[in-house]
């Protein structure tokens, strides 16, 4: 039924729950895994209260300190997925809004399923916070599973 999936991370220890469970999952239907990783541009960081001049970044160690870290979390998953015989590709995009990156690579790339974890938060965190999880379910074309991560405390 899917043959591609694609697995986003934000490289945190719930995320990586969730790109396990995906991985697990993708083997179990013989799907290949796209792992996805959504940076946002130098720009965002400018718009974020300032940001980028309170901590003297430039958009050249930006542009540095975002792919190092695109590696370092695709690796993860490419790691995982190769240990568990899943065939993947793993793809770093730049977006202003995280979740339509991960709608659109979705489609650019011909995912049949976007497995994604889920905090569980609800009323004011959710609202504070916000949910990409649930921008994704509302912007994506493509099937959306939706996995339950647990807190670490």
């Amino acid at each position: 039924m899917f043959k591609k999936i694609l697995i986003p991370t934000d490289g945190s220890p719930l995320s990586i729950q969730a790109v396990n469970a995906g991985i697990a999952f993708a083997r179990s239907v013989g799907a290949e895994v796209l792992g996805l990783y959504v940076t946002q541009p130098f720009a965002a960081t400018i718009g974020f209260d300032g940001m980028a001049a309170a901590y003297a970044l430039t958009d050249e160690n930006y542009e540095k300190a975002a792919a190092e870290q695109a590696d370092k979390y695709l690796k993860q998953i490419g790691e995982a997925a190769q240990a568990a015989g899943v065939p993947v590709q793993l793809k770093a995009v730049t977006h202003f809004n995280v979740a339509e990156g991960i709608a659109e690579a979705a489609k650019e790339h011909g995912a049949d399923l976007i497995f994604i974890g889920s905090h569980g938060r609800s009323g004011l965190s959710r609202l504070l916070l916000g949910s990409v999880t649930s921008k994704v379910l509302s912007l994506s074309s493509t099937a959306v599973l939706v996995y339950r991560v647990k807190d670490e405390d």
